[in-house]
C-alpha cells in the first residue's frame, strides 16, 4: 500500500527542484522515453533511508557539475507503480531496484546504479559515479 502523498510530496520535490521531470503514470513514461533523445536520467526514487540520505543528496551533488544529461525524468518507486513498471521495462538487463538511477543515451542505458551500489556509501562517493558517467556519455 502507498505512503500518504503528505508524506512522499517532500521527497518528490527534492528531485523536481533539481530539475527533473516527475511522471506520475506508464502513458506519461512511454510519451517522454519516446520523445527524448541524446542522454536520459532516470531516478527511480524510493522513500527508504538511502534514498533520502545518500541518493537524493548525491544526484543533487552530481548535478553541479559541467557535464549534464539532456533531460531528467523520475518515477516513485511503490507510489507510481504503473509509471515505475514502464520505465523498468526501459532498463533492459537490471532487476527491479529502488532507489536507483540509469543513464540512457539514445535509448540504451550505458549507467546504472543499483540500491546495492548505493547503500552503505556516502553521498560525495555516489555523486562521483554520476559525474563520471556524465563525464564519458554526456
Amino acid at each position: 500500500m502507498p505512503y500518504p502523498e503528505m508524506m512522499v510530496a517532500p521527497m518528490r520535490q527534492e528531485l523536481a527542484r533539481a530539475g527533473f521531470q516527475e511522471l506520475r503514470d506508464a502513458a506519461q513514461v512511454g510519451q517522454a522515453m519516446d520523445a527524448m533523445e541524446g542522454t536520459v536520467l532516470v531516478a527511480v526514487n524510493s522513500v527508504c533511508g538511502c534514498a533520502a540520505g545518500i541518493f537524493r543528496p548525491a544526484v543533487t551533488m552530481a548535478l553541479q557539475g559541467e557535464k549534464q544529461p539532456d533531460h531528467k525524468i523520475t518515477v516513485f518507486a511503490g507510489q507510481d507503480l504503473e509509471a515505475t513498471a514502464e520505465v523498468r521495462r526501459h532498463l533492459v538487463g537490471y532487476p527491479p531496484s529502488s532507489p536507483s538511477i540509469a543513464l540512457l543515451k539514445d535509448g540504451d542505458v550505458v549507467f546504472m546504479l543499483e540500491r546495492f551500489r548505493i547503500e552503505g556509501r556516502s553521498a560525495p562517493a555516489v555523486a562521483g559515479d554520476l559525474q563520471a558517467a556524465f563525464d564519458e556519455h554526456c
